[in-house]
């Protein structure tokens, strides 16, 4: 299902904040989701928008209304937030959010955060709110464009079935690799540590 081509500048992003309230009230996340093969299920509120075009070359693109805090379903199980730099910069209250997407454990949750010079200082704070405290998958972006390459290998790695039946079942999943990696950027956290922080407050 295509987006439409609608112009829609980066500066939009603060108008995302207005439907916050109206997502609060609703369901916070569709536990009912299903996502077809090579497709992603993205909020509405990025119709037409410069990460829905980047999403569109890659994989094909579903809009829905009924997605309540998330913002993207790359697979049935995933549920993503992404947190722009206006966000961070602007205030806090994107950690509702992340609450409500934390409470349904019938979904992964990971969280794209932009990671600029403006959102630099705020980083580690919020990467101890986000991983630790609420034990969500947190990956950061510089940029849209590097958000939506991110989302597209996230279709492609979640959808991808084993080609070897016998595979050990104890492999990290796709995204607990990404949250140890994301957790070595800790000063003096190694793998050891951030395996371990992993397997006590990573629920999936």
């Amino acid at each position: 299902m295509a987006v439409n081509s609608n112009p829609c500048s980066k500066t939009d992003a603060c108008s995302f904040r207005k439907n916050d309230s109206s997502q609060m009230t609703q369901t916070p996340v569709k536990k009912d989701i299903i996502v077809p093969y090579g497709h992603i299920i993205i909020s509405y509120k990025w119709k037409g928008t410069e990460l829905a075009k980047a999403l569109e070359k890659g994989v094909k693109v579903i809009v829905s209304e009924q997605l309540g805090v998330v913002d993207f379903h790359p697979s049935s199980n995933v549920a993503v937030v992404y947190v722009s730099e206006v966000d961070i910069i602007v205030g806090t209250s994107f950690k509702r959010k992340l609450v409500k997407m934390r409470q349904a454990d019938c979904m992964r949750g990971v969280v794209i955060l932009e990671k600029t010079q403006y959102t630099t200082q705020q980083f580690y704070s919020l990467q101890k709110f986000t991983v630790l405290e609420l034990g969500l998958s947190l990956i950061p972006v510089a940029n849209l464009s590097e958000a939506g390459q991110l989302l597209i290998q996230m279709v492609h790695a979640e959808n991808k079935e084993s080609c070897n039946p016998f595979r050990l079942k104890k492999q990290i999943p796709p995204m607990e690799v990404l949250l140890v990696k994301t957790l070595t950027c800790i000063p003096s956290l190694g793998d050891v540590k951030a395996q371990a922080l992993v397997q006590k407050f990573h629920c999936k």
